[in-house]
């Protein structure tokens, strides 16, 4: 049986392109496990978990790309242990990879490398991005989040000592340790 999986980084971004591409590869709908919001490089993902939980000896995982499934080469490598290990294989667009074949497994670990090294490219031209638009002055850095005015009634809030971090940041929609940015004296004018 062929199970699916695709994986999208943030909810912006639409997933349903790969479940289409799933299908296209002879995916039942109702086998196919989706991820939104999720980035490849948290190790916890729940459809993946739904995924591996349902492979079966003789089942295929079936991915899109390889990068949908795991961002670095140790994440796949223990993912291909899972696979392996219940006597599935692994799909890769319309390339089937059997962990339990020697060719198999090298394949599958020259691609995760591939993978880990475009992650790798892909950060590396950010930075130089970054430095370069710096250089020029034309960088912002980071946008804050909120506007001068929820700032400042974020940090009276605070102020009053009835609010922890945790709970400023719910009710703001931050992160705690963002609360704690705006509440530092030194952003206190932002």
């Amino acid at each position: 049986m062929k199970i699916g999986y695709g994986r999208v980084s943030t909810e912006e971004q639409n997933v349903e392109t790969q479940r289409e591409a799933l299908i296209a590869l002879d995916v039942d709908p109702r086998r196919i496990h989706l991820d939104r919001g999720v980035s490849g490089r948290r190790r916890k993902r729940p459809a993946l978990d739904r995924a591996l939980a349902e492979l079966r000896d003789g089942d295929e995982l079936v991915v899109t790309k390889l990068d949908r499934l795991g961002r670095s080469l140790r994440d796949l490598l223990d993912i291909a242990d899972q696979i392996q290990g219940v006597g599935a294989s692994l799909t890769v667009g319309r390339s089937t990879y059997d962990p339990t074949d020697p060719v198999g497994a090298m394949l599958f670990q020259v691609l995760g490398m591939a993978a880990e090294f475009e992650v790798a490219m892909n950060r590396e031209r950010t930075r130089e991005g970054v430095a370069r638009a710096k250089a020029e002055g034309k960088y912002r850095g980071r946008q804050l989040k909120l506007s001068p005015t929820d700032a400042e009634r974020l940090r009276q809030m605070h102020a009053t000592g009835g609010y922890t971090a945790a709970e400023l940041g719910r009710f703001f929609g931050v992160h705690r340790t963002s609360v704690y940015r705006y509440i530092s004296p030194a952003n206190s004018k932002q």
